[in-house]
């Protein structure tokens, strides 16, 4: 995905981990982050609430990529603050449609 979004002309930053996304971010100040919900060392949903405790996470658009499709996963990341909860694989055209839309945080 990383490689697909460069593509499109915006400006990416990976992580692994999270503790790795979490420092990249309070450097980075997305306006957009994708993650995986099933992450080592933190769930993908602590991961999301955390990214909204700051001021600049509160304006950014989070986006799931997950094998979790169950509506109880679905609720647990709009409880998370997360804005889309996409299915992997994940549809290109459905991605590019999300970020076409997003305008960037102010």
């Amino acid at each position: 995905l990383n490689m697909l979004v460069s593509e499109w002309g915006q400006e990416t930053q990976v992580a692994y981990d999270p503790p790795t996304a979490l420092s990249l971010a309070h450097k980075f100040h997305p306006d957009v982050v994708l993650l995986d919900i099933g992450l080592p060392k933190m769930h993908g949903y602590a991961l999301a609430r955390k990214l909204r405790e700051t001021e600049w996470g509160r304006r950014m658009t989070i986006i799931a990529v997950t094998g979790w499709g169950q509506e109880a996963d679905r609720q647990q990341s709009r409880a998370a603050g997360i804005n889309h909860h996409l299915l992997k694989p994940v549809d290109p055209d459905m991605l590019h449609e999300i970020l076409a839309g997003i305008a960037p945080a102010q």
